[in-house]
């Protein structure tokens, strides 16, 4: 998961601009958190997410630094946006396949970004 702090985004950083194809490229899809566990070997605290986008997709793994504002069985049913055409990458012994999304507040805590109404997994953001 991304955690920009607010010190480091700049005015020129907010306004670089990019082309339509290179948002296009971005795969940001809706899925449904499957299951939610403590991800104990993780150097900060750290959930391992398995999230289900549709079909077309399946179920992808994720680690995520969200432990201050959500327990694993509330995540359980909850659907999420996040990334997931980047590439595989190893966390600890785990490899994670996706990136949930979400915006980091100034305590640090990370709030999660879904639609607020259910849609089909898999959805694409429009």
């Amino acid at each position: 998961m991304v955690n920009w702090s607010l010190a480091t985004i700049t005015k020129e950083r907010i306004l670089e601009t990019i082309d339509w194809d290179d948002f296009m490229r971005v795969e940001l899809r809706v899925g449904t958190v499957v299951s939610a566990e403590a991800f104990a070997q993780a150097r900060k605290p750290a959930y391992i997410l398995h999230v289900d986008f549709g079909e077309e997709i399946g179920t992808l793994k994720s680690s995520a630094q969200i432990t201050h504002l959500y327990q694993p069985d509330s995540l359980v049913g909850r659907q999420v946006l996040a990334v997931v055409n980047f590439p595989p990458k190893q966390i600890g012994p785990i490899q994670s396949q996706c990136l949930i999304t979400g915006f980091s507040r100034e305590d640090g805590a990370v709030v999660l970004i879904a639609p607020d109404q259910p849609v089909k997994n898999g959805t694409r953001l429009a």
